[in-house]
């Protein structure tokens, strides 16, 4: 067993996957958040309600959760180039479904298909990532990979409002098409197949080994650890409500604040990958949890202040939320065996965007606005939630760490 405290150098092979597989996760991030944004500009061309574009946006989410439960019984059969090849080909195809879609119903259908594939594609980049990359090692790939998040935000995003604003909207999920496509030949040209994880394969039935999956202890513990952690992201959907109506920021400033926020990344994410692979990770996760349960009240209650001010805390509480999520993954990558690592990612990765889809469903329980000018009322209180989400995480992810020194003293 590797030194988990003495971080390993990446090999120049390792590099090219990292960078192949940033950008892939790139591709499938920005396909899932660009719709919100084009929305505005979806509703009035397809003549679509406010309630069916919700459907829209929401048949991604429980597609590709679904699917990815589904899809772990089978998934540690096979080479894993092979299974991200398949799917990620799905996805490109369900893009490109999006991009010539001409009615809601033709919109809803594409979307559907396009979860179902995106989601088992980004779960299976992540295993590929802790199968290639040794556990001191992987903090820094995990947050590079993640990075993708930021560049969505910073680069795909304005560049695909920019497509719709001045061609069509049908042109924002052309480009993502073109991009992935030339990801995919990068991907069959350069990724060597991955198998290590085949030599101790059982042969278990799909649905036994699903079964096997779910029933075993510490992987129950790894699933409550990301439920938890997802739901706990809860306050992010309604920030920019929060800094124009509560803070009275312009609708032009929020854009830059995202923009910063998500450039912020680029040095932060690497920063919290390096050290969380030259520390303890727990610990890293430890301070940026006690970190999150200081700021989050402190912006919740924030008064009317200047932009610069809003750039600073909502950079440093991105940097604080980041420092544990990024350990957290790595840490969650040690929990499964090899030969399990592909369904415990899955049903992780679904469990993940089940969990944040609950979330945002309790916190618009929370908050409330009288109209859609005035204040929102109960940020405040939501911040509280956040914080009880974040110490109840600590005593789950403390768990997970036990279960992961116990596997690496074996």
């Amino acid at each position: 067993m590797a030194n988990t405290n003495t971080a390993e150098k990446f090999t120049g092979y390792q590099k090219i996957v990292l960078a192949v597989l940033a950008l892939l996760q790139f591709t499938v991030i920005l396909d899932f958040m660009v719709i919100s944004p084009i929305g505005y500009i979806l509703t009035k061309d397809l003549h679509i309600t406010t309630k069916e574009f919700g459907l829209v946006v929401s048949s991604y989410i429980f597609s590709a959760a679904t699917f990815g439960i589904i899809s772990a019984g089978f998934i540690d059969k096979y080479d894993r180039k092979k299974v991200l090849l398949f799917f990620f080909s799905g996805f490109i195809i369900g893009t490109l479904f999006c991009a010539l879609a001409n009615s809601y119903h033709t919109l809803l259908a594409a979307r559907i298909i396009t979860g179902i594939f995106g989601g088992v594609t980004a779960s299976t980049t992540m295993t590929i990532v802790s199968d290639l990359f040794a556990p001191n090692q992987r903090g820094r790939a995990m947050s590079t990979v993640q990075m993708a998040f930021a560049a969505s935000q910073i680069l795909g995003i304005p560049l695909g409002l920019f497509i719709a604003n001045h061609l069509d909207w049908h042109y924002t999920f052309f480009m993502i098409v073109l991009l992935s496509i030339i990801i995919l030949f990068v991907i069959i040209l350069k990724l060597k197949p991955v198998t290590e994880h085949l030599k101790t394969r059982t042969d278990k039935n799909p649905l036994l080994h699903l079964w096997h999956t779910l029933k075993n202890k510490h992987h129950r513990i790894g699933f409550s650890a990301t439920v938890i952690l997802g739901m706990g992201m809860m306050m992010q959907p309604f920030i920019s409500i929060f800094l124009v109506n509560n803070i009275h920021l312009t609708n032009d400033d929020v854009p830059v604040i995202f923009m910063v926020t998500g450039a912020s990344a680029f040095f932060i994410m690497p920063l919290v990958g390096k050290l969380s692979d030259k520390y303890d990770k727990f610990k890293i996760f430890l301070i940026g949890s006690i970190a999150t349960i200081i700021i989050v009240p402190f912006y919740t209650h924030l008064p009317v202040v200047p932009l610069w001010a809003v750039l600073i805390l909502n950079v440093t509480m991105f940097a604080v939320i980041m420092s544990r999520m990024g350990p957290y993954q790595a840490l969650n990558s040690m929990i499964a065996q090899p030969a399990n690592r592909g369904a415990y990612m899955s049903i992780s990765s679904s469990l993940q965007q089940m969990a944040g889809g609950l979330g945002i469903v309790i916190a618009s329980g929370i908050v409330f606005q009288a109209t859609p000018e005035s204040s929102l009322e109960n940020f405040p209180a939501l911040g509280y939630v956040v914080v009880g989400f974040a110490v109840f995480a600590i005593y789950l992810v403390s768990r997970v760490n036990k279960i992961v020194k116990a596997n690496a003293a074996e």
